[in-house]
This record gives structure tokens, sequence and C-alpha cells, in this order.
């Protein structure tokens, strides 16, 4: 694994951050273009810093390398109609509708976002070389790849609006249903058409409003009424008549 010789504390201030932005722009072309492969000179040289510089923000290649796929797929939710309908969802009043809404901006910007894909490509065809590389994205968690729906879902659980007792499982699973599809798809060089992302996205609303939406315990009238929340069915060889 590279890394620093010696542990220096992290730069700050706006000086520091300008350069540490300059450092995650040129590593993202840098990776892109030659792989992971590719040397800290050759990062540190595109970004107008010294090898030292990029050490001290970032410790090894293999954090430089999760620092710019997060930001890559934080991107999408960095979009103005994403961030403005995920803030939203907590004080939804139709909260089905607003999260359809809502996810409906992520895939739609991780869609038309090339990078998102090729870096996580990337990732997949790098590992088997750089295992590192897979254990730093590992131990990076998936709440800290999506603060942003993070937050959400810890907003619409601390409202009593969903109930949402691990939300890392979670966000896999919301991820797993709207997103990784088109992950799926485009390693294989293809892409799901509107119709079909339309229908996912709707689908997998329902499906994880269905499992987090709190259910309300029965009253007593409805015990004595003896229903049950779902419609009757008629049982084995019942007649339809």
């Amino acid at each position: 694994m590279s890394a620093r010789p010696e542990q220096t504390p992290v730069p700050t201030g706006p000086r520091a951050e300008r350069k540490r932005l300059d450092i995650v722009r040129a590593a993202r072309t840098l990776f892109l273009r030659d792989g992971f492969a590719v040397g800290m000179d050759a990062i540190a040289a595109e970004a107008g810093v010294s090898k030292v510089t990029v050490y001290n923000h970032f410790g090894s290649k293999e954090a430089l390398f999760t620092a710019v796929v997060t930001g890559a797929l934080d991107e999408p939710l960095g979009d103005e109609d994403t961030a403005s309908a995920l803030a939203a969802l907590a004080e939804a009043e139709d909260l089905r509708g607003a999260f359809v809404d809502a996810a409906s901006a992520w895939v739609r910007a991780v869609r038309d976002n090339p990078d998102v894909i090729a870096l996580r490509n990337l990732v997949l065809a790098e590992q088997h070389r750089f295992p590192e590389l897979g254990a730093a994205w590992q131990a990076h968690g998936p709440t800290g790849h999506h603060p942003a729906v993070t937050q959400a879902l810890k907003a619409l659980n601390d409202k009593g609006r969903l109930a949402v007792p691990d939300i890392e499982t979670a966000l896999i699973q919301l991820y797993s249903l709207l997103v990784f599809p088109h992950l799926v798809f485009s390693h294989y060089g293809t892409a799901l058409d509107d119709v079909s992302t339309r229908r996912l996205i709707t689908h997998g609303v329902d499906m994880f409003l269905e499992y987090y939406t709190p259910k309300r315990p029965f009253s007593a009238l409805t015990r004595r009424r003896g229903w049950s929340g779902f419609p009757s069915r008629p049982g084995p060889g019942a007649s339809g008549a």
C-alpha cells in the first residue's frame, strides 16, 4: 500500500481546501485515463502541487481514490433538483409522491453523469490487482458514500415518518432498488430504457415504504370486527361466483 512515510496533521483552511480540490480533480482525470496504477508523482504534477502535499492531504493513493469515487457518487446528490427533493422528504405531505420525485432526481443525475459509472467500473476492474482498494472502499462505509441520502433517512426516522432501526442497511437496500440496476447494465455496455427506469423507481419506492412505514397497532374495535388490514381472499376451491 502506498502511503506517506510520516503521519502529519491534515492541512486545513481555505487555501488547503483549494489545494485539496485541485488534487481530487487531477486524480479523477488521471484515474479515469490511466487506471489505479497511475503514480502519485503524475497526480501531483497534474494538480500543480508537490507529492508531499498530496500525501499530507490524503495519506495514501487508496485514500485519494476513495475520495475521488466518493466525490463522484455525491455529485448527483449535490444536484439542485436532487438536493431539494431529499431535503423536502421529511416535511412532505404526500411522502410517496415526494419520495418518487427524489428517487427520480437521484437516478436521473446518476444516469447523466458518465464519470460515476466509469469510476465504479474502474473499482471493479482494478480491485483484483489492488485488493487494498476494495478494503479502503469498504472501510468508508455506505453512509459515508451517500451522506445526503443518509441524512434524509435519519430525518424521516426522527420524525416518525419511517421506522428505520438500521440506516446503513436501509441505505444499501434503497441504493440497490434505485441505482444499482443502472450500474449493472452499464457494466455490460448497455442501459435501461425510460419505461423500465420509471417502473423500477415507482416499484422500488413502494417496496421501501411498505417495509419501513410504521405499522399502526390494531384498535380494539378493529380486532372485534376481525379486520386484518388485507382484503379477504377465497380459500382453495372456493367458487368465484
